[in-house]
């Protein structure tokens, strides 16, 4: 399909805009773009009448999926709360994909999102990162990108109420490093027995410890909820013990120590944005941290944390960020490439670049993608038609 009278932000650095642009994809993939008229028009090519074209928006924290839309415990499968350390859950094993705001998803230009276990457990198991659009959630996946953990108020409260270990912020961090150790130590055990069958046994079977194996090469990263600046430097401090990938997700004060953050080079996924301080460790929330974060040198990306903020208000948290004082084009910048980046998938999505997965969308001439009152009038998923307005 040939897209053209285009004014196309690319969100490649390499590329940058593209004033009268065109754009032309085949199978699921980016084929071919430039500037100007293209050399010949298919028959079923869309004239873009000088609207905006960009790439599909990408929320890199959710539960899309894995709490159902106005469904109680039925359709609430995020947190395995009986058991505070469980990195051996996958996210995939929980979501719907027939949930309906998957939809309201597509319809708002969002067409990839990492989805997330919950933050009631010290570990709570694997992130991926899906596409919004299909009907089995093995065919969504675009990389199943991390292992969450979290610190903060909401495993201390879980296990409070429950008379169990952890209810201290002490504990939590102790029971991360005990799983991280235990894993740690049955990965070498296991490659000692393939290197040397003979003269060692391999460690019995743990699925616990094989489910964060995968940190330690940083083939995964380690994604570390957090709120306050304190729980924040705990999960630098626990990452650097183990040398792990980390990302912290929400980093609500990370303002209060954005150069700290940009010292150890470590990524935040800002949000929810536009909510209320709904518990003690969110009364330092405020608009302007993504903007010092930002320029302070430290990569962010936007979040929704859907169910929290429903995950079509994504461009408008971008928004918010920009009243806070982030910078527009740094607003956009977080909720597509940059938020690949941070989740490791920007080798398919992210931005409009030769060979990357067709995932685009176009707003009128003279709209901002990130207003409210905003739609997408074309929304394309792996190349192929999700939503269909005449321009």
């Amino acid at each position: 399909m040939l897209i053209y009278n285009a004014e196309i932000l690319t969100m490649d650095k390499t590329v940058g805009n593209i004033s009268n642009g065109w754009l032309e994809t085949e199978g699921k993939k980016i084929k071919s773009m430039g500037s100007g008229i293209p050399q010949s028009i298919p028959e079923r090519s869309i004239d873009a009448r000088g609207g905006i074209l960009l790439p599909g928006f990408i929320d890199a924290h959710t539960h899309l999926g894995i709490i159902e839309d106005g469904i109680d415990f039925e359709g609430d499968d995020c947190n395995e709360s009986t058991d505070p350390f469980t990195p051996q859950m996958r996210v995939i094993d929980g979501i719907n994909p027939f949930d309906r705001c998957f939809e309201e998803a597509r319809m708002r230009g969002v067409t990839a999102a990492a989805s997330c276990p919950g933050s009631a457990n010290a570990c709570g198991g694997e992130i991926s990162v899906i596409k919004t659009s299909g009907r089995r959630v093995d065919d969504m996946i675009i990389r199943n990108c991390g292992i969450k953990f979290a610190l903060g108020e909401n495993p201390k409260r879980v296990y409070n109420d429950k008379g169990e270990t952890p209810i201290t912020r002490m504990a939590t961090a102790a029971v991360i490093r005990d799983g991280l150790y235990k894993s740690k130590r049955y990965a070498h055990d296991m490659n000692s027995y393939y290197s040397d069958n003979e003269d060692y046994e391999p460690p019995e079977y743990d699925i616990k410890c094989e489910a964060l194996m995968s940190l330690f090469d940083r083939k995964q990263k380690a994604f570390f909820h957090c709120h306050r600046a304190d729980d924040i430097c705990t999960a630098i401090r626990i990452a650097n013990e183990f040398s792990l990938d980390l990302v912290i997700i929400h980093g609500t004060e990370g303002y209060k120590i954005a150069d700290i953050l940009a010292k150890e080079n470590i990524p935040v996924i800002c949000g929810p944005v536009i909510c209320d301080r709904c518990k003690p460790e969110m009364k330092g929330l405020d608009l302007k941290n993504t903007a010092i974060l930002s320029e302070n040198g430290v990569k962010t990306a936007i979040c929704t944390d859907h169910t929290v903020i429903p995950i079509q208000y994504l461009p408008l948290s971008a928004l918010a960020s920009v009243k806070g004082g982030l910078d527009y084009n740094k607003a956009l910048e977080s909720i597509t490439i940059s938020a690949a980046e941070i989740l490791g998938v920007n080798e398919t999505v992210g931005s409009l670049t030769i060979g990357k997965d067709a995932d685009l969308q176009i707003y009128r001439k003279g709209a901002d993608p990130l207003e409210l009152m905003s739609e997408p009038v074309f929304v394309m998923i792996n190349g192929e038609m999700v939503k269909y307005e005449n321009l």
